[in-house]
């Protein structure tokens, strides 16, 4: 069974299973995501310049990891993250790309993975200090 939307993304529903349940019950059979860092400074940076950086990670659950989707909470962030089934034991990587354009001072942003964890979601945050080039 295939889940809705265009054919580019297609995910195989048969594979999620979030074993989160009402009564706190779980199945020993889930993916775990599992971050090398959840926070990352990008420092001073000049207005208008973009930057870039990956969020590696693991899956170090028993079951397929399928993230569904990575929401953005500033238009100024793209985002980048795998569409297939993380296996069990491999890695991957969320990619971001920032662009101060239009921004000044201290910015803190966050990424909001969603996957079929338990938790469902996970929150990726960055930050950084952004300069016009007479105050750099």
């Amino acid at each position: 069974m295939w889940s809705c939307g265009n054919d580019e993304n297609k995910i195989n529903t048969g594979l999620v299973n979030n074993p989160a349940s009402a009564q706190g019950n779980s199945n020993s059979k889930e993916p775990k995501i599992e971050f090398v860092v959840t926070d990352h400074d990008f420092g001073k940076m000049i207005q208008g310049e973009q930057v870039s950086f990956s969020y590696k990670f693991t899956n170090t659950g028993n079951a397929p990891l399928i993230i569904s989707a990575v929401e953005k909470t500033c238009g100024c962030t793209d985002t980048r993250f795998p569409k297939d089934p993380i296996k069990p034991g491999e890695s991957g990587a969320i990619s971001i790309t920032y662009d101060s354009k239009g921004h000044k001072g201290f910015q803190n942003k966050r990424i909001i993975v969603k996957a079929n964890t338990n938790p469902s979601e996970t929150i990726l945050k960055f930050k950084a200090r952004v300069e016009t080039v007479d105050t750099f």
